[in-house]
């Protein structure tokens, strides 16, 4: 998770033949940017996972100060991997959570290397490791 004065992301190249074409560019400033990764083990334990994420995001927003969230999918954060179909489902039901406690949330295409740009700030808390 970062505190970050902005993050600006350009899709790069599709991943996942199963996704819609996506071409976007967006500049998000002032946010929270959490790169986030679904595991193969998450698969036995999804609603867990799903309220720790949000309370976890929820809690970061409150120490951070911010009011809007950019949910990246980053699956080179582990050796295991869940099913793209069930990562992309996670990330929806995280966002949608969310958005209903009234976070604006941000996410970048699902299944698309993404060019990316962050300007991370340099206090202790921009830079937060939480595993869920």
């Amino acid at each position: 998770m970062f505190d970050a004065e902005y993050f600006w992301f350009d899709t790069f190249s599709k991943t996942l033949e199963n996704v819609e074409d996506v071409e976007k560019e967006e500049k998000i400033e002032n946010t929270a940017v959490i790169f986030i990764h679904v595991e193969l083990e998450d698969e036995e334990r999804t609603s867990k996972i799903v309220k720790n994420a949000v309370k976890t995001f929820k809690w970061y927003l409150n120490k951070v100060n911010k009011e809007k969230i950019v949910l990246h999918s980053f699956a080179h954060l582990s050796s295991s991997t869940s099913s793209p179909e069930f990562a992309a489902g996670v990330i929806s039901e995280i966002k949608e959570k969310l958005e209903n406690k009234g976070i604006k949330v941000h996410t970048t295409p699902f299944g698309y290397f993404s060019e990316f740009s962050i300007h991370v700030r340099g206090e202790s808390l921009a830079k937060v490791f939480k595993e869920i």
